[in-house]
Protein backbone atom coordinates (compact mmCIF):
# COMPACT_ATOMS: atom_id res chain seq x y z
CA UNK A 1 0.00 0.00 0.00
CA UNK A 2 0.95 3.44 -0.61
CA UNK A 3 -0.62 6.44 1.47
CA UNK A 4 -1.24 10.29 1.46
CA UNK A 5 -0.47 12.06 3.83
CA UNK A 6 -3.59 14.90 4.89
CA UNK A 7 -1.11 17.87 3.97
CA UNK A 8 -0.12 15.95 0.69
CA UNK A 9 -3.74 15.66 -0.12
CA UNK A 10 -4.34 19.66 0.15
CA UNK A 11 -2.16 20.62 -1.72
CA UNK A 12 -2.85 17.52 -4.53
CA UNK A 13 -6.54 19.15 -4.44
CA UNK A 14 -5.49 22.63 -4.25
CA UNK A 15 -3.93 22.04 -7.73
CA UNK A 16 -6.85 20.30 -8.90
CA UNK A 17 -9.09 23.20 -7.51
CA UNK A 18 -6.80 25.65 -9.30
CA UNK A 19 -6.93 24.05 -12.45
CA UNK A 20 -3.05 23.65 -12.17
CA UNK A 21 -3.96 20.00 -12.90
CA UNK A 22 -7.03 18.29 -13.93
CA UNK A 23 -9.54 16.33 -12.06
CA UNK A 24 -8.51 13.19 -13.83
CA UNK A 25 -4.90 13.63 -12.73
CA UNK A 26 -3.20 11.27 -10.59
CA UNK A 27 0.25 10.66 -8.59
CA UNK A 28 2.43 8.22 -10.78
CA UNK A 29 5.48 7.03 -8.49
CA UNK A 30 8.95 5.78 -9.55
CA UNK A 31 12.09 4.71 -8.38
CA UNK A 32 15.00 5.02 -10.28
CA UNK A 33 19.18 4.58 -10.22
CA UNK A 34 20.87 7.39 -9.15
CA UNK A 35 21.27 10.25 -6.24
CA UNK A 36 24.23 10.07 -3.43
CA UNK A 37 22.20 7.17 -1.73
CA UNK A 38 22.01 4.95 -4.80
CA UNK A 39 18.16 5.38 -5.90
CA UNK A 40 16.06 8.09 -6.18
CA UNK A 41 12.07 9.19 -6.18
CA UNK A 42 10.48 10.29 -9.13
CA UNK A 43 7.06 11.51 -8.82
CA UNK A 44 4.83 13.35 -11.55
CA UNK A 45 1.25 13.84 -12.48
CA UNK A 46 -0.77 11.55 -14.86
CA UNK A 47 -3.84 11.02 -16.77
CA UNK A 48 -2.62 7.44 -17.98
CA UNK A 49 -3.08 4.17 -16.44
CA UNK A 50 -0.03 1.54 -17.56
CA UNK A 51 0.30 -2.21 -18.25
CA UNK A 52 1.51 -3.46 -14.40
CA UNK A 53 0.29 -0.35 -12.85
CA UNK A 54 0.12 -1.07 -9.08
CA UNK A 55 -2.78 1.30 -8.26
CA UNK A 56 -3.71 2.65 -4.74
CA UNK A 57 -6.42 5.04 -3.13
CA UNK A 58 -5.41 6.56 0.22
CA UNK A 59 -7.37 9.92 1.51
CA UNK A 60 -9.29 10.30 -1.94
CA UNK A 61 -5.99 10.88 -4.08
CA UNK A 62 -4.78 8.12 -6.49
CA UNK A 63 -1.40 6.72 -6.43
CA UNK A 64 0.51 4.83 -8.96
CA UNK A 65 3.57 2.67 -9.39
CA UNK A 66 5.41 0.25 -11.44
CA UNK A 67 5.49 -3.39 -9.59
CA UNK A 68 9.46 -2.87 -9.42
CA UNK A 69 9.20 0.35 -7.85
CA UNK A 70 6.71 -0.97 -5.26
CA UNK A 71 8.94 -3.45 -4.04
CA UNK A 72 11.45 0.14 -2.54
CA UNK A 73 8.52 2.15 -1.82
CA UNK A 74 5.85 -0.36 -0.04
CA UNK A 75 4.14 1.62 3.05
CA UNK A 76 5.48 4.87 1.98
CA UNK A 77 4.02 7.99 2.48
CA UNK A 78 3.38 10.95 0.05
CA UNK A 79 3.74 13.72 2.36
CA UNK A 80 3.67 18.20 1.88
CA UNK A 81 5.81 20.36 3.27
CA UNK A 82 5.34 23.94 2.57
CA UNK A 83 6.47 27.81 3.58
CA UNK A 84 9.94 29.27 3.21
CA UNK A 85 11.38 26.07 5.15
CA UNK A 86 8.89 23.72 3.45
CA UNK A 87 10.20 20.73 1.29
CA UNK A 88 7.18 20.32 -1.21
CA UNK A 89 6.19 17.30 -1.95
CA UNK A 90 8.71 14.37 -0.50
CA UNK A 91 8.49 10.47 0.77
CA UNK A 92 8.46 9.30 4.26
CA UNK A 93 9.45 5.42 3.21
CA UNK A 94 10.11 3.19 6.46
CA UNK A 95 12.19 0.69 3.85
CA UNK A 96 14.84 3.31 3.01
CA UNK A 97 18.01 2.59 5.34
CA UNK A 98 19.86 5.30 4.61
CA UNK A 99 18.91 8.93 2.91
CA UNK A 100 21.13 11.67 1.60
CA UNK A 101 20.86 15.12 3.38
CA UNK A 102 18.84 16.69 0.60
CA UNK A 103 16.39 13.32 0.69
CA UNK A 104 16.69 13.09 -2.92
CA UNK A 105 17.75 9.78 -2.74
CA UNK A 106 17.71 7.18 -0.47
CA UNK A 107 19.03 3.26 0.29
CA UNK A 108 17.32 -0.04 1.52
Amino acid sequence: MLFVSETAKDKIQELKTSGEISQEHFIRVAVTSGGCSGLTYDMDFDTEDKDGDQIFEDNGIKIVTDLRSFLYVCNTTLEFSGGLDGKGFYFSNPNASRTCGCGESFAV
